[in-house]
């Protein structure tokens, strides 16, 4: 005996038992392949070699609530507890998907199953009456309240202090403190500024996030916080504090990848993410294109940059045009008044580049390009425009990346792409990604900018999406990874 997730290849199977047990009101053929198919359903067989039983359940992203669609056991195979098994499975599956109740309907004049439902612990709140026809007998609803964990997550990868707090997909707080203003005196991040700033920041971060959340860490679940990648000195003060946390009081402690975190954060912008998806992670110490498949269990990195960052880029070009730091944001408010009138390069598109390097990225000759572009300008004494110098910039590195993302959609039948990273708030990205996007068909899902950047929300969600499965916590013994792979969604 076995139990198997049932696709549209069990159709035949599932509506043999379906007639025999609903001879009255039997779902039709066309709606249970419907079901059997859907993205949002999840439908569960008992084989012994043949289907004895099926039960069905159905969660819509963002409503935090499952009901259960369907069950049935085979006339001569009850009585073995199977109906209970089922439930049980779809239970778990339900609180796997971050709902937080679990409903259903059953006939006021199924005893048996009513009975199962109570001991389960779901309790009666309606009633529908003569809602089975053409009997003409009461449907009962009843719910079955799902207790999803709290968790705290910590991110400290870079020059942002982030404590979010979750409560399964549901953002309870997130609380950011970025030491921007004092890396801008130095024209870019610096790796001691930025571990000394998260130390001075980390304790009113995490009681900001307590306060806004209205919770105390008695009230916390489990504590997740980013090991990497990232600055090993800015991650050792994340580390240290959930360590001292989850030691203090007595909390299970996961380890996390960050840049998984940045695709984690749509689960709290839609309840959930819809998978298979490239994401394109772009900021100013990454540029990632993965596939990701399951958010646990397979995370792709299809390529990276192998120079400079998107993000980093923009911070050189903005001082070669004499901007202040952080680039990306002056960049794209000049490049506003500006025109695409300079045909830059674009990195790693050449036919001889995309044998090899088809979803990789390079930047840093784009970054010369336009340093000797300003530099030719002003030793001929020539005026020039920084405007279109910034325009023509920005528009070479958003034709690259999502170049090769739509690139990456198309090769792998995957129609969902996912933006992330403080690059993100590009408005040229954001509206060249809708367009291109529209035109090929795919979905785009950009998560508020709060949960682009870097912060401690996503981390706590990545957590929650662990917790929630079951995973067992990390050990102490971990530590910073500043270069951990990103297909190693947790470190043990």
């Amino acid at each position: 005996m076995q139990f198997l997730e049932l696709g549209k290849e069990h159709l035949t199977a599932v509506m043999d038992l379906e007639q025999k047990l609903f001879p009255e009101d039997a779902w039709s053929a066309t709606s249970m392949a419907s079901e059997l198919d859907a993205s949002h359903t999840y439908y569960l067989g008992v084989f012994d070699p043949e289907l004895i039983g099926y039960a069905g359940l159905s969660t819509s992203a963002g409503s935090f609530s499952s009901d259960i669609q369907t069950i049935g056991i085979a006339l001569e195979s009850r009585g073995q507890g199977l109906g209970r098994m089922l439930m049980q499975h779809l239970v778990a599956k339900a609180k796997e998907l971050g709902s937080e109740q679990l409903m259903l309907e059953v006939r006021a004049d199924n005893q048996a199953a009513i009975s199962l439902y109570l001991d389960l612990g779901f309790v009666q709140i309606d009633v529908r009456k003569r809602y089975y026809q053409p009997a003409g007998v009461d449907a009962l609803i009843m719910r079955l309240p799902i207790k999803q964990p709290i968790v705290l997550g910590i991110e400290s990868t870079c020059d942002e202090t982030g404590v979010g707090i979750v409560q399964g997909n549901r953002l309870l707080a997130n609380a950011l403190h970025s030491s921007m203003d004092e890396h801008s005196k130095y024209g870019g991040v610096v790796p001691e500024v930025a571990a000394r700033a998260h130390l001075e920041a980390i304790r009113p971060t995490l009681e900001k996030a307590l306060a806004e959340a209205k919770l105390s860490m008695s009230d916390i679940d489990a504590i997740a916080v980013a090991n990497g990648p990232g600055l090993a000195g800015a991650l050792m003060v994340g580390i240290g504090a959930a360590k001292g946390l989850a030691l203090a009081h007595n909390k299970p402690l996961y380890a996390v990848n960050h840049l998984v975190g940045h695709v984690g954060a749509d689960v709290l912008e839609r309840g959930a993410v819809e998978l298979p998806t490239i994401a394109l992670l772009v900021s100013g110490g990454h540029t990632s294109l993965l596939l990701v498949r399951h958010l646990l269990n397979d995370v792709e990195l299809l390529g990276e940059t192998i120079d400079d960052a998107a993000g980093e880029a923009f911070d050189k070009v903005a001082r070669v045009l004499g901007l202040p730091y952080p680039g990306g944001p002056q960049i794209d408010r000049l490049a506003a008044d500006g025109e695409v009138n300079i045909r830059f390069p674009r990195g790693l598109t050449l036919p001889k580049d995309m044998e090899k390097h088809r979803y990789d990225f390079s930047f840093s000759g784009l970054k010369t390009a336009v340093a000797r572009n300003v530099e030719k300008a002003q030793d001929a004494g020539e005026d020039f425009s920084k405007a279109d110098v910034a325009a023509s910039f920005r528009e070479a590195v958003v034709d690259v990346l999502l170049t090769k993302a739509i690139n990456a959609c198309k090769d792998f039948g995957v129609n969902r792409l996912l933006l992330g990273g403080g690059v993100v708030a590009n408005a040229r990205l954001r509206e060249e990604a809708q367009k291109r996007c529209d035109a090929n068909g795919i979905e785009l899902r950009i998560p508020r900018f709060q949960l682009c950047t870097d912060n401690g929300a996503m981390i706590a969600a990545l957590g929650s999406q662990l917790v929630m499965a079951g995973r067992q916590p990390s050990g102490l013994g971990f530590g910073s990874e500043s270069t951990l792979e990103v297909t190693q969604v947790q470190t043990p």
